[in-house]
This record gives C-alpha cells, sequence and structure tokens, in this order.
C-alpha cells in the first residue's frame, strides 16, 4: 500500500500530460489533416487518427516518439548513424570531460575565494557576470577561436560544457566550504590547526552535501553545454546535431525523440552523481 501510495501521484500526474499531449496534438496538427484530406470530410474519430498518425506533424502524438526511439535505439545497432544511442554517446563524451573540468576548476576556485579576500572581491563579481551571456552567443565564438589555433572536435564542446557547469559548482562549494560553525573553526584554531588542517579536516567534510547538491546541476548543464556546442560545429554526430538535422528536415518526431533521449541521459547522469553522494558520503560519516 505504501509503494501505491508513493506512485500514484506521479502516475496521475504522467497520464494527465499525456492525455494533454494528444489532445494539443489533434488541435496544432488540424491544419494539415484538413490539406490531407482535401475535398474528402473525415469523420470525427477519423480525423483524430490523421491528426496523430501525419508524416511531418506540427507536433507529434506520443506513441509516434515511442516508436522512434525504439526503432533508433533497440532497432538500430549501436554504431549506425541512425541510432540515438551512438548520438548520446557522441555528447556524452564531451559532457563527461567538460563536467570534469567544470569541477576541477569550480573546487580549486570556491577555495581560493574562501581564503583569499582580494579573490572573493575580484573574480567572484566576474563569474556571476559571466553568467549573464547567452550561451548560444558564446559557443560559436569559442568553436571559432579554438579552430583557429586547431583544436577541433571534442575539445570545443567540452570547454561549453565546463563553461556551464562550473558556475553552479563554484557558487556551492563556496557556501559549502563557509558553512562550519564559527565556533568549530575557533576550536581547530585553539589546537594550532593550520589553514590546510582546517580545509580538510573541517570545510570539505561540511561542504560534501553543498558540492554534490551543485554537482547534480552541474552535469545536467554541461549537457546542456555539449548539445549547444554541436550546433555552431555542424557536427556530424551528437544528439544536438540531430537536433538540427531534424529542425533543417521537418523531422519533428526525429526533433522529440532526440529531445527525451536528452532529458533520459540527463536523468542518467544526475542518477549517478547521486550514486557518488551516497557513497562518499556514506564513507565520509565512518
Amino acid at each position: 500500500m505504501l509503494s501505491t501510495s508513493k506512485w500514484l501521484p506521479l502516475t496521475v500526474v504522467i497520464a494527465a500530460l499525456i492525455l494533454i499531449w494528444y489532445a494539443a496534438a489533434v488541435s496544432l496538427n488540424s491544419d494539415a489533416v484538413k490539406r490531407a484530406a482535401g475535398d474528402n470530410e473525415p469523420s470525427t474519430w477519423q480525423f483524430v487518427q490523421l491528426a496523430w498518425e501525419l508524416d511531418r506533424p506540427v507536433l507529434p502524438a506520443p506513441h509516434q516518439v515511442g516508436i522512434e526511439i525504439w526503432d533508433t535505439t533497440v532497432g538500430k545497432k549501436i554504431t549506425s548513424k541512425r541510432s540515438l544511442l551512438y548520438h548520446a554517446w557522441r555528447t556524452l563524451t564531451p559532457t563527461a570531460l567538460g563536467f570534469v573540468l567544470g569541477l576541477i576548476f569550480g573546487i580549486v576556485l570556491a577555495v581560493g575565494i574562501v581564503h583569499n579576500r582580494a579573490i572573493d572581491k575580484s573574480i567572484m563579481p566576474g563569474i556571476i557576470v559571466s553568467q549573464t551571456i547567452p550561451i548560444l552567443a558564446i559557443a560559436p565564438m569559442i568553436v571559432v577561436v579554438l579552430g583557429a589555433i586547431g583544436f577541433t572536435g571534442l575539445l570545443p564542446k567540452a570547454i561549453i560544457s565546463a563553461y556551464l557547469s562550473f558556475f553552479p559548482i563554484t557558487v556551492g562549494m563556496v557556501k559549502g566550504l563557509r558553512s562550519p560553525d564559527p565556533m568549530q573553526l575557533d576550536l581547530m584554531r585553539s589546537y594550532n590547526a593550520t589553514k590546510k588542517e582546517c580545509l580538510f579536516k573541517l570545510r570539505i567534510p561540511a561542504s560534501l552535501p553543498y558540492l554534490f547538491a551543485s554537482m547534480k546541476i552541474g552535469v545536467a548543464a554541461a549537457l546542456v553545454g555539449a548539445i549547444v556546442g554541436e550546433l555552431p560545429t555542424g557536427a556530424q554526430g551528437g544528439l544536438g546535431a540531430r537536433l538540427l538535422s531534424g529542425s533543417y528536415y521537418g523531422q519533428t518526431i526525429q526533433i522529440w525523440s532526440a529531445l527525451f533521449v536528452a532529458a533520459a541521459a540527463g536523468a542518467l547522469l544526475i542518477m549517478l552523481v547521486a550514486l557518488v553522494q551516497r557513497r562518499v558520503c556514506a564513507n565520509a560519516g565512518r
């Protein structure tokens, strides 16, 4: 009963969203159905069926997206360029590299901000301002500049991912490193502890919940950065390339299936971070 009561609200919400989606598909595809029917006047049910079966609908029906995802994952070899798993792997590779770079840079920067007032006053405002610039404006510049000095392919996309992911990690880590109570810091100083000892024995253990919370945001942002980074490069592989080709040729079903796979990839990455969090926090609590 507890399990049923836990999943029932989620099931109801998902069912309601699917029903709304089906209704919206009929409404948005109505003009295309009328053009396809011509002088024939289909019945109401025939009209609905046609709206849900268009090859290039304005809004594909849920079952069309589901069939496309099945065909391009299970129905294709993973090495095929028509496989969404192939494209997901091409996107996840720069995502992982960019996230690691953003994680390292964010943690190092946060430590510097906490321990140096000059860095705090000078760099922190600049970091905040940098995030107000739209990534769609920065991504082509990064690709062009790195391409001019010979860096193409994986690295530009990883840099864009790192740019998006380091900010939440930095902010979360700064908050975490400053979370210990002043009395705890005074106690460490009374034991003549150095800044390094305070960092590793007090500040970092106290910052772990903040760090992992920001890492979940950062890894999702890194995925967005990798997808955006594929758009100006004209990449032949990746979820961003799949979205771009779908928009070029009006393949809305392809676009929606790539979006859902990207969402599933983001959820998987967040789950992996949560798994690492449980392991690390469990070991830290011993």
